[in-house]
């Protein structure tokens, strides 16, 4: 599945429908983790079997749609750990950003 190509066609408005959230709020999720990704791996290390894209999309779809992880696994041809650890990764991730915290901070 190439989801690099299928994204490339989506029209602006589908973001919403297909992920539940805004293609400006996709890009800016997007550029966060890939920041993330390469600080992450600047040492070098193993190719991750999912990219950063992918991982995005899993956990966009793990919650908008409320697939199984099992069922995303099918999909994308990993191991249910995998999607887990994606999701938790991702989550992680852009919770640490600013933009997308979710902890309210005492005044």
């Amino acid at each position: 599945m190439n989801n690099k190509k299928r994204i490339a066609k989506l029209k602006p408005t589908e973001y919403l429908e297909l992920f539940g959230i805004p293609k400006p709020t996709f890009d800016q999720m997007l550029q966060i983790l890939e920041k993330a990704f390469k600080e992450l791996h600047k040492q070098g290390g193993r190719p991750s079997r999912l990219s950063v894209l992918d991982k995005l999309i899993i956990m966009l779809g793990y919650y908008h749609d409320y697939r199984t992880m099992q069922n995303i696994a099918f999909d994308y041809g990993v191991s249910k750990s995998r999607v887990c650890d994606a999701v938790k990764w991702t989550e992680e991730t852009l919770i640490k950003d600013d933009a997308f915290s979710c902890l309210q901070r005492e005044i």
